[in-house]
Order: C-alpha cells, then structure tokens, then sequence
C-alpha cells in the first residue's frame, strides 16, 4: 500500500470521527441538549419581564428556582403590589399563592393556556408542566440560518396522553454551541399562536445562552413580552423540601 493510499484513509477516517457525534444525533439528543443547556440539573436566575402594548408598559421582576422538570417555584418580586406572589410546581402539582388574600389555590391543567400575570407567556411556558424533551416526538425538518446562525429545525409532536397544551412546536436550534434560538407554538388545528424569538447571547452563570426572550402572539404582532435575565446560577444545591407550599409562602 503507497503513502497516498494511507493518507487518503487516514483523511476519511479523521473526517468520520469529527463528523458522526454532529450528523449521528437524533432530534430528540439535540433538544435534549439544548434543553440542558438553558436548565442544567437545577438552576436559580432572576429577570425581568416587559409586558409592551401599543400605549403601556409593564415590569415584572421575578425570581426562580427549579429542578428538573419535576420541581419549580417562580417568586414575583416587583411591583410593589405584587411582591410575593409565587407559582409553585412539584411533580404533577401546580399551586399559586396570593399573599393579598392569604390563600393557596391549586391551579387545574386546564388553565395552563391562561395568560401568565397578564404577558403574552402563559402559564405553561413559566411554571413549564410540560417537558419539551419528555412529551414530545421530535423529527428532523431541515437545516436553516436565524440570526444568521447556522441551525437545525425540529418538530415537536405531542406524545399521546401528554399532558400538553400545543399541538405542535417548531424549534430552532443553533448547530455549533445548541442555542435555542427560535420556537414556534401552534394550537391542535395547526395555527400558529405564539412566536418566541431567543437573542441577547452572553455569558451568564459560566454558560453562553441566550438571555432575552421575546413572545410574540400571531394575532397581535404589534404587542409582545420581554423575558430578560439578569442573574443565573447552574447545578446548585437545592433540597427537595425548598419546593413546599410552606416555603412558597415565605420565599424572599
């Protein structure tokens, strides 16, 4: 065998080692991967959501805490009047405490389609009952270019009997580093409802992401709400008794 015959080999196999763990991944490993990427094991992140009108605005400032996809608690911190309100979500459960009326009311899957505090966000997208990684089938649509970012297209087909309120979702997901990019919501008919557009990318808590959302309803383009992050920590220590009804009430 002549040098050039074993260089030729030698060159396509360098190039199948550097090729199979990009194009050998399933849609589900690459949502699966972004996913993490944005949630980790456990994370804790403060931000402030801008609810835009044509003739108001509204800030929000919110703290969160989650683990997994089994346990959440979002904690409203501004404005004033309502300071301490808090969605808590453990295992199937989904509570929300109101310190005005000093009540607990246990939220039903049914009103995971309701606006979450008046945003263009429902309920679902902010305390997340669903898993876009569990509840869904994921199929490879075709490679695109958002924000002039080479990405995959992915659809995400609800499983049967998940607990979920879209009837399909369209992600985006950049190739090189898995940024969540880009998510379209459509209802079971297959209209378009929601457009979530994912910008601002920076460091925050050691990880490279995305730190603005924008949601985007279809029958109002001229309306929208802002998600920004200001602080993230990733893989924390949370014990499983910080996700209480208890502490929903005391969480500052």
């Amino acid at each position: 065998m002549n040098i050039r015959n074993i260089s030729s080999r030698l060159l396509v196999l360098i190039l199948v080692v550097l090729f199979i763990p990009v194009y050998g991944q399933t849609a589900e490993e690459i949502i699966s991967r972004a996913n993490d990427k944005m949630t980790g094991e456990s994370n804790s992140s403060e931000m402030v959501m801008k609810i835009i009108r044509p003739d108001w605005t509204r800030e929000i400032g919110i703290k969160s805490w989650a683990k997994g996809t089994e346990k959440s608690l979002v904690l409203i911190t501004a404005p004033a009047r309502d300071n301490g309100t808090a969605f808590l979500k453990r295992d199937k459960e989904l509570w929300n405490w109101q310190p005005t009326i000093n009540r607990v009311i246990k939220m039903p899957p049914s009103m995971m389609m309701q606006s979450w505090m008046g945003s263009d966000f429902t309920d679902d997208d902010l305390v997340r009952e669903s898993s876009i990684v569990e509840d869904y089938e994921h199929q490879l649509l075709k490679d695109t270019v958002i924000q002039g970012r080479d990405a995959w297209k992915i659809a995400l087909i609800p499983k049967e009997n998940a607990p979920v309120v879209w009837g399909k979702i369209e992600a985006y997901i950049e190739k090189k580093d898995y940024l969540q990019l880009l998510f379209k919501y459509y209802d079971e008919d297959g209209y378009l409802v929601n457009t979530m557009v994912l910008s601002d990318i920076k460091n925050i808590g050691g990880r490279v992401i995305p730190t603005k959302m924008e949601m985007i309803p279809a029958e109002n383009p001229d309306q929208k709400t802002m998600i920004i992050y200001e602080k993230m920590q990733f893989d924390i220590a949370i014990d499983d008794a910080f996700f209480s009804i208890q502490n929903m009430k005391r969480v500052r």
